[in-house]
């Protein structure tokens, strides 16, 4: 090629702003068609703020939880009452202005890098038109705000556009009472009791959220359990956290409707019943922003369910067209996003490029506790997926967890009998996300339980629960486990 290829991004989220860096870096003009600012769902709606609210949420479940055992005395407001009020509170305001700042100041340092590195970035929607050029190249009209529309040209287009909150028909948000997930930042009060909706990822962290914030909450779920997607040891203790601190769980419930009345909510659920609360939450899944792009015209295979369909390297079936993040289906993790997007660059650019491998993917449930997952899963040893031994050691018996009063969760472990290659973990305990790296790096590098086992741990530290189930599962690799 006699001209610098051009690349064009459309979506500003992980999977467009890290393509843009890379391919940027390659030398390629890239430009960044995004509608809602850089950062897209992840900083603007969904990670960043939720885990700033979660933040918050987490001091107080700290504070509340442990105080007493550790010897704290708090002085109480109340002292004429037999039965001290919570002296604790939170002006949920305030919290959620300091969220919407963070991710506004987030948004604005990721378009600062995109720019720095040459990008261009352009407000507006958009889609492809038509299949591909006889030179090769691919037309994309961008639509501003305003209705004006200007048409770019590109060797490559990525699309990474995200998704949006999946609508139950019959509990439509008005973003007062009847909530999704990007509308509860413009709350300025406590609700006082909850309904969450979805006991899924995003719903049972919302749940734990509130009800550490001080709302009542219910959590409808309508699945057996809560998380029914995780671990089910994982699942099993968050759920017996939840209840121990007063969230009434609906297990195998469906919410069919939620509608206002006056200022309650009443949710219907599919057998009938109906309970009511102060707000609701709507946290049923996501739907991918794929309608209206014009895919199907570019040769762009879309699933059933919107999702773009890619391969390993991130190429949809139509040439020159890739595909990024919650749009394609793959993991709906921001990390996955950014890896997809990095690897349909280096691809297009003849860089070296490694495919999307998922099996090294680690991941956090952002409650209390966290729970963090790499690698193979239990239900993969269940299903004869891998053939693998696992050792689960409580936190109850770590001093470091005793010494800060941490009674729940415990450490996890799989690795290959006979080489005892490690090949997946999960964490349950409080900055789970943080203790998941050292299984990680042991997944991606196929590194051994002995290997774990004899390299140092801090005494005391939960890092040690790590180090000590991988010594039980030396012993143990040639058979037996869990």
């Amino acid at each position: 090629m006699g001209h610098v290829t051009r690349i064009v991004i459309i979506g500003g989220g992980p999977g467009g702003y890290e393509a843009a860096l890379v391919a940027a870096q390659l030398g390629a003009e890239v430009t960044v068609v995004d509608c809602d600012g850089l950062g897209g769902a992840s900083v603007l709606t969904d990670c960043v703020p939720s885990k700033t609210l979660i933040a918050t949420a987490e001091v107080m479940t700290t504070f509340d939880s442990s105080y007493e055992e550790l010897g704290i005395i708090v002085a109480d407001d109340t002292p004429h009452i037999d039965t001290p009020a919570r002296v604790v509170g939170v002006d949920l305001g305030k919290v959620n202005r300091r969220v919407k700042r963070l991710a506004l100041a987030q948004s604005h340092d990721i378009t600062a890098s995109v720019t720095r590195a040459g990008a261009r970035v352009m407000r507006g929607r958009g889609r492809l038109a038509g299949q591909q050029d006889l030179d090769g190249s691919r037309k994309v009209v961008v639509r501003a705000a305003d209705g004006s529309e200007e048409t770019l040209t590109a060797d490559a287009v990525l699309i990474a556009t995200g998704g949006h909150p999946r609508e139950l028909p019959d509990a439509q948000p008005d973003g007062e009472r009847i909530l999704n997930w990007t509308q509860v930042y413009d709350l300025d009060e406590l609700p006082e009791e909850l309904i969450v909706v979805g006991s899924g990822v995003t719903g049972a962290e919302f749940a734990g959220a509130y009800q550490a914030l001080g709302s009542r909450v219910t959590l409808v779920s309508s699945r057996d359990r809560v998380l029914p997607g995780e671990d089910p040891d994982a699942a099993a203790v968050l759920e017996d956290v939840f209840r121990r601190r007063g969230m009434n769980v609906m297990a195998r419930s469906r919410a069919q409707s939620a509608k206002r009345v006056g200022d309650r909510v009443e949710v219907t659920l599919a057998d009938g019943r109906v309970i009511t609360g102060s707000h609701c939450l709507m946290a049923v899944g996501a739907v991918p922003n794929s309608a209206g792009m014009g895919l199907e015209e570019a040769g762009v295979k879309v699933k059933e369910s919107g999702h773009i369909w890619t391969d390993k390297v991130s190429r949809t079936t139509a040439p020159g067209v890739y595909a990024a993040g919650d749009v394609t289906g793959v993991f709906a993790l921001a990390s996955v996003a950014a890896m997809q997007g990095r690897i349909a660059m280096y691809h297009f650019l003849g860089d070296a490029v490694a495919p999307l491998n998922l099996k090294t993917v680690s991941s956090n449930v952002f409650t209390d506790p966290e729970i963090a997952t790499v690698g193979y899963t239990q239900a993969d040893l269940d299903a004869g997926v891998i053939d693998a031994v696992g050792v689960k050691l409580p936190l109850l018996r770590n001093p470091r967890a005793k010494m800060q009063g941490i009674r729940d969760g415990f450490v996890k472990i799989f690795c290959r009998p006979g080489t005892g290659i490690v090949v997946g973990g999960v964490v349950v305990s409080p900055r789970a996300s943080e203790l998941i790296h050292p299984i990680s790096i042991a997944v991606d590098n196929n590194l051994t339980v002995e290997q774990i086992a004899n390299a140092f741990t801090v005494y005391p530290s939960l890092s040690g629960s790590i180090a000590e189930v991988a010594r039980q599962l030396h012993t143990r690799k040639s058979g037996g486990g869990v």
